[in-house]
């Protein structure tokens, strides 16, 4: 990981000094570097010392941070990881033309590795990602929606880019298409079980754990896994409650909520459906050899879980 990191601060190099600031500032805001940690443990799971690696999980971070620009600005959020985000920070505008420096930059950075199918891969996920995005807008503010159409979203904005890490990590160590295919089917897992904590603890946590105002998706009109369960197992009252918060951006009620939430068993419907993904990467994981590195895999799919932030 320190290597990734070298790779990472000095890709982010720009002439335009508000590139450089805001890039570093959104980078270096304490995340989890957790697609990239992904990317070398797979590699090195399968025995890849190729130094690509490193270039290749640097790719990830980059597009995945613009990412989070952008739907900072979407979601007019002002606080990320326990501090402001870029978009209050430095403006909207420069925070969304900083995500475009950070894709734009991604993608110069595959070519440089030469490979097609790393492009191929790439251009797909980032396709799918902002599909993701828009049909996460398309559902704001609606109460009707399903847990399918929930998960769908997960999948295309969250789960994808996961997958595609793990891919490019058995590509870039020559693995047979099998285990390709099994590292894609544990990263998927991993990534989906990895949002539905994320949801959960909008529910279960504080402000100073998460970062994060605790009842932001609500605020934003995001009906998440625990409010969808907690809609079907509620009291008529109970399920207008939501249902009006959901349409409104409510939080007047916001308390209220939080307590149908946690009293109709959302919160361990939501973490029995991440503890199912985990299995999921458990039992992709058994194609791939014995090692300390696969041991990490299989510790992280259910760390994942079991995390407070």
């Amino acid at each position: 990981m320190v290597e990734v990191d070298q790779v990472i601060h000095r890709r982010l190099a720009s002439e335009v000094a508000l590139v450089n600031q805001i890039s570093h500032y959104i980078v270096n805001a304490g995340g989890k570097r957790l697609r990239p940690m992904l990317l070398v443990l797979i590699a090195r799971a399968l025995g890849c010392t190729n130094p690509q690696r490193f270039e290749l999980a640097a790719i990830v971070e980059f597009i995945h941070t613009a990412t989070l620009l952008h739907d900072d600005v979407v979601d007019e959020s002002d606080l990320r990881r326990g501090r402001k985000t870029s978009n209050a920070m430095f403006g909207n505008a420069p925070s969304i033309l900083v995500g475009d420096f950070l894709y734009s930059r991604a993608f110069q950075m595959m070519v440089s590795v030469q490979r097609m199918r790393v492009m191929e891969l790439l251009a797909e996920a980032t396709n799918v990602i902002a599909e993701g995005e828009v049909l996460q807008l398309m559902n704001m503010h609606d109460p009707d929606i399903t847990v399918d159409d929930y998960l769908l979203v997960v999948e295309y904005k969250t789960a994808r880019l996961f997958e595609a890490t793990a891919r490019l990590a058995a590509i870039v160590s020559d693995a047979p298409q099998d285990i390709e295919d099994a590292c894609g089917a544990y990263a998927r897992a991993l990534g989906t079980a990895f949002q539905l904590i994320d949801d959960l603890l909008d529910y279960d946590g504080s402000t100073e754990e998460l970062g994060k105002t605790v009842g932001d998706d609500l605020r934003e009109g995001k009906p998440t896994f625990p409010v969808l369960v907690a809609m079907s197992r509620g009291t008529p009252e109970q399920r207008e409650m939501i249902r009006n918060a959901i349409f409104n951006g409510e939080v007047e009620r916001m308390h209220d909520i939080v307590e149908v939430v946690r009293a109709t068993g959302a919160l361990d419907a939501t973490r029995e459906a991440a503890h199912v993904q985990a299995e999921r990467a458990k039992a992709a994981l058994a194609k791939l050899p014995e090692s300390e590195f696969r041991d990490a895999l299989l510790q992280l799919a259910f760390d994942s879980i079991n995390r407070h932030a």
